[in-house]
């Protein structure tokens, strides 16, 4: 008769046991973990459906919703800049990167101000000058075609500028590197506006100047 080895038995009875366990507490820790990232959405437990995952939470959706409309928000507003550009340059006559535009808010109105990058920029300097000339004689009898044709839309304040032009002072101002068109009056309604103008071109031209004084 055959005799058992029970030094060997019980060694492999252990092995088969340890991995019994182990196999148990490997699932049980995936199991853990699956309901964890459920619930670390706070409105999970609201849910009507308990077998939707995790990528079902409202708020999950929310956040995803909110990041897609950025991209396209960033999108626009990329577009929007280019064609600013892309119509400034055509409209005000010179480069829209050769030169820096500096809106500049003041207690008595403000300033739209041009000035080449490069001091040796002969061609752009002129036309600078010319073309802000011409903006003081236009702002001044209440003709804004130029901003509009820029930004594709009449801008805050203009309106109100055209009706108060007889209370604004447009005057022409030269510049080591460029010009500018000082705005000024003592109307407050007319102040207002100006500053709203402004303001837009500011943020239309991504200028960085203050939008106070």
């Amino acid at each position: 008769m055959k005799r058992f080895n029970f030094p060997k038995v019980i060694y492999l009875l252990a092995v088969i046991i340890f991995l019994a366990f182990e196999l148990t507490s490997d699932a049980q820790q995936k199991t853990d973990k699956n309901n964890k990232s459920e619930m670390s959405c706070p409105m999970m437990q609201d849910m009507a459906d308990k077998n939707k995952s995790h990528k079902d939470c409202p708020l999950m959706k929310k956040n995803e919703s909110q990041t897609s409309e950025m991209k396209i928000y960033n999108q626009n507003n990329t577009d929007r800049r280019k064609m600013v550009m892309e119509r400034g340059a055509k409209e005000m006559g010179f480069s829209q990167t050769a030169t820096t535009h500096h809106f500049l808010i003041m207690k008595d109105g403000g300033a739209i101000q041009v000035e080449v990058n490069n001091a040796k920029d002969a061609y752009n300097l002129a036309r600078i000058r010319t073309h802000l000339i011409e903006i003081a004689g236009e702002f001044q009898n209440g003709i804004f075609s130029t901003p509009f044709a820029v930004h594709g839309q009449v801008p805050p304040g203009v309106p109100e500028m055209d009706n108060l032009k007889n209370e604004i002072r447009y005057s022409y101002e030269e510049t080591k590197k460029g010009a500018r068109v000082r705005i000024t009056t003592t109307n407050p309604k007319a102040l207002e506006a100006i500053h709203k103008f402004l303001k837009f071109q500011i943020e239309e031209h991504h200028t960085g100047d203050p939008t106070s004084q």
